[in-house]
């Protein structure tokens, strides 16, 4: 998405980590002896500061910042501005004008938001204490760096929307066992319903400090949200992270050790209760933000990585997320294809493998961007390619407003992109959409998945953006229980499980 990531807040102890979101509306600046310069008008915390013809207030309330996330994109955090490394774009934290200026030791709640089955599921989990306390810096969950880590016992995934499928888990950490029983709906495919449907669970992408503290300027999606979301009936969940932080340096370099943990926990957590989980190094195609071309380079970051998966068949790989502006859509289509090699080459070759194209992979301009062409010719030894698009709602569909072109824009931006799947016998899925909470949003979406429904000969699903607890009160917040999709469109995305 380009309203994503790079996203800081300070001054939090670990004792509220865990705490709801909300939580940070209430605490007051008297808190944090700092010093700001204010400009009016202010923006609130969390609010959006800066971006692309964003006309709004550009300083925020005392004790927060604006934090560059991309050329879309500024928000209201808090702490202190500092400059570093981007992910996925060249940031100039420059931009958060009239900050402010003081250092605080900072520390950081957690990230969540999911997908799961309709069918009410028996969720008797010790739930967050895995990530709870994995993000508290004074406890270290032990992972083996496989997915060996999470011993699943459970029958296939079953193919039909009645079914389900009980999964247990065991995860093993320096202090603790802890077993969880889900319950995972799944649909069958081609019967007039989609496979899939979730959520993107944010957190481990966010931040400009490049590796990085965790529960500082990253974090990992709360387990007790993925339950909630289970239970609701979601049953694929996109794990967003950053490439600098898995291969620190170099794209070539061995993974880090504790942050390829974090991942897998994450994922053995999903996959455990029966869901698929799916890998999305949330880049741009980008690398220190700079735009990589290297096809040799990309197909041994796949290989590193999908070899610690590889026996986990409800890992889903995901190539890159979003390319845009790049050199060529022939650039594009290597990459996907070397993402495709190397994933293989590693020896998971079970999973389906989604790629994306360039110009934001939007389903709306699909053909016209010139995706529809360059990327037909990907080719996998496994047939498990699956085409990911995005598609949001509003006038520029870049996901910033809530506000949608009307009720019929979610049926009108996917029509393209479905007439060019069953025309070339593809696979595809919405990766990220999103809609505000109103009426004719409500509808588009409906309407939407309704006709995702009606061909779901070729989509296989969808993923709402976004969940996790540091999107506060953001418009398209799909985190339990209080976040604003979650509120506004769960009954309504439950009908479709």
């Amino acid at each position: 998405m380009r309203f994503s990531t790079s996203f800081l807040a300070a001054g939090l102890t670990a004792s509220v980590l865990a705490a709801p979101v909300l939580d940070l509306h209430k605490r007051s600046v008297d808190d944090v002896p700092i010093q700001v310069r204010s400009v009016a008008p202010e923006q609130t915390l969390y609010g959006q500061c800066g971006g692309e013809s964003w006309t709004g207030p550009t300083t925020c309330v005392a004790g927060a910042y604006c934090s560059y996330s991309n050329h879309w994109y500024s928000q209201c955090i808090v702490g202190t501005a500092t400059t570093s490394v981007a992910s996925g774009c060249a940031a100039s934290i420059a931009e958060s004008s009239g900050v402010v200026t003081s250092s605080i030791s900072s520390s950081k709640p957690v990230v969540s938001s999911v997908v799961s089955s309709k069918k009410s599921s028996s969720i008797a989990v010790v739930s967050s204490s895995i990530l709870s306390s994995h993000v508290a810096e004074s406890t270290k969950t032990t992972i083996l760096a496989s997915s060996s880590a999470v011993k699943i016992v459970s029958s296939p995934v079953p193919t039909t929307k009645s079914s389900t499928v009980q999964s247990t888990a065991k995860v093993t950490t320096s202090s603790k066992v802890v077993t969880s029983s889900v319950a995972v709906t799944t649909s069958a495919a081609n019967n007039g319903t989609l496979q899939w449907l979730g959520a993107n669970e944010s957190g481990a992408e966010f931040g400009s400090n490049i590796p990085g503290v965790l529960g500082t300027d990253y974090t990992w999606p709360l387990t007790s949200s993925i339950e909630t979301l289970i239970s609701k009936g979601m049953n694929i969940f996109r794990i967003p992270f950053l490439m600098e932080r898995m291969a620190q340096g170099t794209m070539t370099a061995t993974l880090d050790a504790t942050y390829l943990a974090d991942l897998i926990t994450i994922v053995n957590f999903i996959t455990a209760a029966g869901g698929h989980a799916v890998i999305d190094p949330h880049n741009f195609g980008r690398y220190a933000g700079t735009v990589f071309t290297s096809t040799s380079d990309f197909q041994t970051f796949w290989t590193n990585l999908a070899s610690q998966f590889k026996s986990n068949a409800n890992v889903i790989f995901d190539c890159n997320n979003e390319f845009h502006d790049e050199p060529s859509n022939t650039v594009v289509a290597a990459l996907n294809q070397a993402c495709i090699n190397g994933v293989r080459a590693a020896g998971a070759t079970s999973q389906y493998i989604f790629v994306e194209g360039t110009s934001y992979t939007g389903a709306w301009t699909w053909i016209s961007s010139g995706n529809g062409a360059a990327m037909l010719s990907l080719s996998d030894p496994e047939d498990k390619i699956v085409y990911e698009m995005h598609q949001y709602l509003d006038s520029d569909g870049s996901g910033t407003s809530s506000t949608c072109v009307s009720s019929t824009i979610g049926v009108e931006r996917i029509a393209a992109a479905t007439s060019w799947l069953q025309a070339n016998g593809k696979k595809g899925i919405i990766g990220e959409f999103a809609g505000g909470a109103n009426s004719d949003c409500e509808a588009a979406v409906t309407g939407m998945l309704n006709a995702m429904e009606a061909a779901s000969d070729v989509w296989m699903g969808a993923m709402w953006w976004g969940g996790g607890p540091w999107w506060g009160d953001y418009i398209f917040s799909m985190e339990p229980s209080a976040g604003t999709a979650y509120v506004a469109y769960m009954p309504t995305l439950e009908t479709y499980i």
